[in-house]
């Protein structure tokens, strides 16, 4: 059976090996090859030509837009790439909000944790995990008043010791006067310790870890004692 494709005019024409979309060099191929081979008792109406020609145009400037749009968005890409790198060497010295209950224990003293709480509480508990999930530190009364609270873990465990090395996250419980729970919206602050730029974007350096720009809730002036 005889494969390939066929114009408008029902000429056959083998298609271009390894392609499965035509492109404008292919048409124009195509439609050179149907008034090569038109029949010399019947030739092409010039009406039908100029239709063809005018699909041609219409590719041709199709494919001409969307490689402008790709060189647009390339550049487009770029600028704001380096825009967030200048800007971020600025954030060096300077507190971090993280959208995110994460942390990493690399040695630091203390690590702030903070929740945003709908309303406030009769009762809010601070559950700590660490990697494989094993519960390792509860902190019960802690701070339940409605909006932003915070409070400070010196990275012991719940028998007083010092807790390994590694990644850690920490979960919220709050209730109220009835016992229902009460939405919490978890981060955790630091100071911006770094930044390094990656094939991935712009990463900043918070006690060791690696923190995407797009984590940041809040970036504001270190306040005395704080992380």
């Amino acid at each position: 059976m005889q494969t390939g494709i066929t114009n408008s005019l029902g000429y056959f024409s083998n298609p271009v090996p390894g392609k499965s979309v035509l492109g404008k060099d292919d048409f124009l191929k195509l439609m050179l090859m149907q008034m090569k081979n038109q029949d010399p008792l019947n030739p092409m109406e010039s009406t039908e030509f100029a239709a063809q020609l005018a699909q041609f145009s219409s590719l041709e400037q199709l494919l001409n837009l969307n490689d402008q749009m790709k060189t647009s968005i390339d550049a487009n890409f770029y600028l704001t790439q380096s825009i967030n790198n200048t800007l971020a060497a600025t954030f060096i010295g300077k507190e971090a909000k993280l959208s995110t209950s994460n942390f990493q224990f690399n040695g630091q003293e203390t690590q702030s944790i903070g929740y945003r709480l709908d309303s406030r509480a009769t009762n809010v508990t601070i559950k700590i995990y660490n990697e494989e999930g094993t519960l390792v530190r509860t902190i019960e009364n802690a701070p339940a008043n409605g909006g932003d609270n915070k409070l400070s873990w010196d990275f012991t465990d719940n028998n007083g010791n010092t807790v390994p090395y590694g990644k850690y996250r920490f979960e919220v419980e709050a209730v109220d006067a009835d016992d229902k729970p009460i939405n919490a919206v978890k981060y955790v602050l630091g100071k911006i310790g770094g930044v390094r730029f990656t094939e991935f974007g712009t990463k900043l350096l918070i006690n060791g870890t690696e923190f995407n720009l797009s984590d940041i809730l809040e970036i504001y002036e270190p306040s005395n004692g704080g992380n």
